[in-house]
């Protein structure tokens, strides 16, 4: 099983998907990795040789992923709410902070609609 970047990836999978579960690397980069390494992209992660894996650490060691891109997303978004943008104003109201309507389709972010019923009036 490869370990690269703290996290385990995927064994049957093919190594231009698996490296996609290491946050920060996407298909483009991967790809990108991959070419730059001259591994065929079509290999299955169980079927790498320890050397492949060896520079694929080496590479991502370079890339910022997983713990310092989450650290710095959030000192990002932090800053943002710090400086009183509109965006982090938006993002400490926990609303979508990039022009989507919000008066419909915005349940993801603002979350499930609750319905309360009327009160009904006691009739004597």
């Amino acid at each position: 099983m490869a370990r690269i970047a703290g996290v385990n990836l995927p064994k049957d999978k093919r190594i231009e998907v698996g490296l996609t579960a290491i946050y920060g690397i996407g298909p483009s980069i991967s790809k990108t990795i991959l070419q730059g390494l001259s591994i065929n992209l079509d290999t299955k992660v169980k079927d790498l040789t320890e050397d492949e894996i060896a520079k694929l650490r080496e590479i991502i060691g370079k890339v910022a992923t997983e713990g310092d891109l989450r650290r710095k997303v959030g000192l990002d978004l932090k800053r943002l709410q710090d400086i009183g943008s509109y965006r982090g104003f938006r993002h400490r109201k926990k609303l979508p902070s990039r022009g989507q309507r919000t008066k419909t389709n915005a349940r993801t972010r603002r979350g499930k609609k609750i319905a309360v019923a009327g009160k009904k009036i006691a009739t004597k």
